[in-house]
């Protein structure tokens, strides 16, 4: 063997056992990143550009985004979608509106197009919803399950921009019954924006929560809002009467009303127990009806409306 030959065959198995490390490290960063990495992660890890574009014409490589790729398969899960959006603009963008809403749990979906929200002038980008600001408080962002992602009070002050006024509603409430609802958070991004619809229909929303019976249930406060907005006078909320705790009782009219739903309220042994109550609370001279959390959530103000007929009609039979 002459000694060029040698030098020749310790190149070539140096430079496959470098190949081997590389190929080797870009299944690990793929992994941790949901199966996409982009181009110039791809430069770092040693792979040339013609590797790259060779990769990429034989389906190893598949284009997810300008410069973002998945690794092996384009199948991606949602975190992937969003890890590759985030990937287009790195280390500017975060997760926002639809895709931060789903990230945290407050949307039962992942938006099919990614939002991101990013703090740099730039072209629109095909395939994703981006979202350009001046600039983006530290306190409106944050780390989540390991992506960059705006703030539990910036997403829901962003989902109020793009969501039905219903729609906003669960979003917030969902915030709530997961603990993530910090109003003081969210008064801290309004301050910093000027009055708008936008400001002013979450402000409208969050009245429910400010009020002192914020840790009730959210078909409680609907019920009071309600009652409010067509002009009946506030009830004793969660009061004991005849020996029963009752959710709204107008004390003058003797006139209770139970809110409940088929979860607490469904077995034999609950729907007997109701009947006697109602029966118990008749013979003290107090009038109760029953209304589902259903319908105060689908159709509240007209449960007020006919909440304030049958309160009439009861003042008028108490001569009051």
């Amino acid at each position: 063997m002459f000694p060029g030959e040698s030098f020749a065959r310790w190149g070539l198995v140096t430079g496959m056992r470098e190949e081997m490390r590389s190929h080797q490290k870009l299944a690990e960063l793929a992994q941790r990143q949901h199966g996409v990495v982009s181009y110039g992660q791809l430069r770092e890890l040693g792979f040339s550009k013609g590797h790259i574009a060779r990769a990429e014409g034989a389906g190893r490589l598949q284009r997810v985004h300008w410069g973002v790729y998945a690794v092996g398969h384009a199948a991606l899960s949602d975190h992937g979608r969003a890890t590759a959006a985030l990937l287009v603009f790195p280390g500017t963008a975060v997760l926002s509106h639809g895709s931060a809403g789903w990230l945290w749990g407050l949307l039962p979906t992942a938006p099919r197009q990614a939002e991101v929200t990013v703090a740099a002038r730039g072209n629109k980008r095909r395939g994703l919803q981006v979202y350009r600001v001046w600039s983006l408080p530290d306190g409106e962002r944050t780390t989540y399950e390991g992506l960059p992602v705006t703030s539990v009070a910036r997403t829901l002050v962003d989902l109020a921009g793009t969501s039905s006024g219903r729609g906003l509603s669960r979003v917030v409430d969902r915030a709530r019954r997961r603990g993530k609802l910090d109003i003081a958070a969210i008064d801290r991004v309004l301050e910093r924006r000027s009055p708008s619809f936008v400001t002013e229909r979450l402000q409208e929303v969050l009245r429910l929560y400010r009020q002192p019976v914020f840790d009730r249930a959210r078909s409680e406060l609907l019920f009071l809002d309600a009652i409010h907005d067509v002009g009946l006078p506030a009830p004793r909320i969660n009061t004991w009467e005849e020996g029963y705790e009752i959710d709204a009782y107008w004390e003058a009219e003797r006139f209770a009303v139970e809110v409940d739903g088929w979860e607490t309220h469904g077995s034999r042994e609950a729907f007997e127990r109701d009947r006697l109550r109602q029966e118990d609370l008749k013979l003290a001279g107090i009038d109760s009806i029953r209304i589902t959390a259903r319908r105060i959530e689908q159709e509240p103000r007209a449960v007020a409306k006919r909440l304030k007929i049958l309160l009439t009609r009861r003042r008028t039979e108490l001569g009051i």
